[in-house]
């Protein structure tokens, strides 16, 4: 009886509360409690994996960053919405956030180690050379490679596993340096060893392809900004995609107050100063710089923004691969410069090598008209005669020390310069 006024009353209800009713037995004040929720919609923003680089692994840079990318712990600018799209993957770098905790959030740099375009050409360069077809399985091709197999048998990096790579960093390796990059791989777990026996074959070939195609991200993992090394803080990597503490680039201060300008060309000769002097007796020379390579942190902190351009020599071991070595050629060596572009002998640098290369390209973007007349005049001289090449038996150091002498009464302490004050208030440092 209870069913049938149950189902009376029904008749004036909407269909769908009469089939719940129906579907619990005709119990009124079950119905009542049953009434179905709207399920609440968390905005979710889709990755491809062809956007990440993901798709091309495991000849890509790593996936240790990976997770906060699909867990949304880290964002590009873009994303205000849940309806928005990726940004447009031909970008080379993108302004991104990044939290541990979701609730603070800081500036992160998302690059790629080099242009789509040159990646993909990289790509059908390695399918049409390897296989002999137009597409392929990246990781399958590079395996078959001589070079690859001799790392799998590798116990430890050598120099003749990297000869013929372009980066500047491997143009003249000692062991040492190579046994620094396998200690401090930072897309593996911390070894804490010179050998390869942690590295699985996977990891091999990701630090082969980071090391062929670009090696900013190994040297930002090698010379850590904790340590005082000046470059970005390394975060992570997914797919061909690298995170890296967020900075802007110099080019941005050019326009800069005489005060700022003084104070980051300070800095700039304080990097290059530290990159041929400093504990570790490596020397750190420049290949080509321009107005991205440096980089300026909120705190008004210079660092080396861009270190794809950074080659170095062991001063303590010295080079253990001789110029005869270095025109060894394969795939790996041609994935992002044409085969056939000749490399720098390690003999031909010298300590004003850098210095030279600044004082043609950034220095006078930063520095001209800034000043009264009679110091302007003195930066300017100066600036000429170091883009010569300096003309006179000094070496850099010394050059520097005269630049910085004309700079130093030219910045002032304040807050805008975050990294140094109130400290440049009580003391003779700055």
């Amino acid at each position: 009886m209870g069913c049938w006024i149950c189902c009376l009353c029904s008749r004036a209800a909407d269909p769908l509360m009469l089939l719940l009713v129906l579907a619990l037995g005709c119990n009124p004040s079950t119905a009542a409690t049953a009434s179905p929720s709207v399920p609440h919609a968390k905005p979710s923003y889709s990755f491809g994996r062809t956007f990440l680089g993901l798709d091309k692994c495991n000849a890509c840079i790593g996936t240790s960053i990976c997770k906060k990318f699909f867990k949304e712990e880290i964002r590009f600018d873009t994303w205000l919405s849940s309806h928005l799209k990726l940004p447009p993957s031909s970008l080379l770098s993108y302004s991104g956030n990044y939290t541990d905790d979701a609730k603070s959030w800081r500036l992160v740099d998302i690059t790629r180690l080099t242009s789509k375009y040159q990646h993909d050409r990289a790509d059908k360069r390695i399918c049409t050379s390897l296989l002999k077809t137009k597409t392929c399985s990246l990781e399958r091709a590079l395996r078959r490679t001589q070079r690859f197999q001799k790392w799998l048998r590798a116990k430890r990096l050598t120099p003749d596993l990297v000869q013929g790579l372009s980066s500047p960093l491997l143009r003249c390796p000692s062991q040492r340096l190579l046994d620094r990059i396998v200690r401090r791989y930072a897309e593996v777990p911390d070894a804490g060893s010179i050998y390869m026996d942690h590295l699985t074959d996977r990891d091999k070939l990701r630090l082969l392809y980071t090391l062929a195609v670009n090696s900013h991200p190994i040297l930002l993992q090698i010379f850590p900004d904790v340590e005082g090394w000046p470059f970005p803080r390394y975060l992570g990597s997914c797919g061909r995609l690298v995170v890296s503490a967020s900075t802007r680039p110099l080019r941005d201060f050019f326009g800069a107050a005489p005060e700022v300008a003084a104070d980051l060309a300070l800095q700039l000769l304080a990097v290059l100063r530290s990159m041929g002097t400093n504990d570790l007796n490596y020397f750190f020379y420049f290949t080509r710089v321009d107005a991205g390579t440096f980089g300026v942190f909120s705190n008004g902190h210079l660092f080396i923004r861009d270190a794809s351009t950074l080659g170095i020599i062991d001063k303590e071991e010295g080079s253990q691969l001789i110029d005869g070595q270095q025109e060894y050629k394969d795939i790996f060596s041609c994935l992002t410069v044409d085969c056939q572009s000749p490399f720098v002998s390690c003999d031909s640098i010298r300590d004003k090598h850098s210095l030279i290369m600044v004082c043609q390209e950034l220095l006078p973007k930063l520095l001209a008209g800034k000043f009264q007349p009679p110091v302007q005049e003195k930066i300017d001289t100066f600036l000429q005669r170091c883009a010569r090449g300096l003309g006179d038996a000094r070496g850099a150091n010394e050059a520097i020390a005269e630049l910085a002498e004309i700079l130093k009464p030219l910045r002032s302490c304040d807050s805008r310069f975050a990294y140094r004050y109130p400290d440049c208030r009580y003391s003779d440092k700055y």
